[in-house]
């Protein structure tokens, strides 16, 4: 607040300025402003919630994902199968085509292959309200949301011949969430050698 002195013939007066405050039009465009960036920040706060209810299921379709990609290694390093064998049943491989459900491993102990159906579907347990893993009350979770394809694909040089000692690996996990109308995927992508 500004005061001002003026002197006259002995007399002093003191003259102030107009006080000012803020005008109700300032208040309701603050107010406004305000109440967008909290709207702004709810929403941000909503995604994020969302988000950690649907990170476990994230989490289990890259761990298929990344078993089934173990699985074609393990194909390939074991003396049962060849290396002719390491593709999708199409191409005169073991490994099934198209979305399949996730099933355990087969008597052959590799994932994806024509023997899992017999095995089962593949569950998740995890521990129960004590918090400690193997006793009677643990959780299980079925893989029934969960669909996995294996493509198993040849490699092609800068001049269009087969690489024949490498193989692309194409693995995508679909799964449904609580949260999201449409699947979600995961898709893991990778190449594997003939050679260990």
């Amino acid at each position: 607040m500004a005061t001002s002195i003026i002197g006259r013939s002995g007399n002093s007066r003191v003259r102030k300025q107009a006080e000012r405050g803020f005008s109700l039009l300032e208040v309701v465009i603050s107010m406004a402003v305000l109440t967008v960036g909290l709207v702004s920040l709810l929403g941000v706060f909503g995604l994020a919630m969302a988000s950690t209810q649907t990170s476990q299921q994230d989490m289990i379709a890259k761990q298929l994902a990344n078993e089934a990609l173990e699985s074609i290694v393990t194909a390939r390093n074991t003396s049962q199968v060849s290396w002719s064998q390491v593709q999708n049943i199409a191409n005169g491989g073991i490994f099934m085509n198209g979305a399949n459900p996730i099933y355990l491993a087969g008597a052959d102990g590799i994932v994806g292959t024509a023997d899992d159906a017999v095995a089962g579907e593949q569950t998740l347990t995890e521990p129960g309200p004590d918090g400690i893993f193997g006793t009677s009350d643990d959780v299980s979770i079925p893989l029934t949301g969960y669909q996995r394809t294996i493509l198993i694909s040849p490699v092609y040089d800068s001049q269009g011949n087969q690489v024949t000692t490498l193989r692309g690996v194409n693995i995508t996990v679909q799964y449904t969430t609580t949260q999201a109308k449409l699947p979600k995927t995961y898709v893991l992508s990778s190449f594997i050698s003939q050679y260990r």
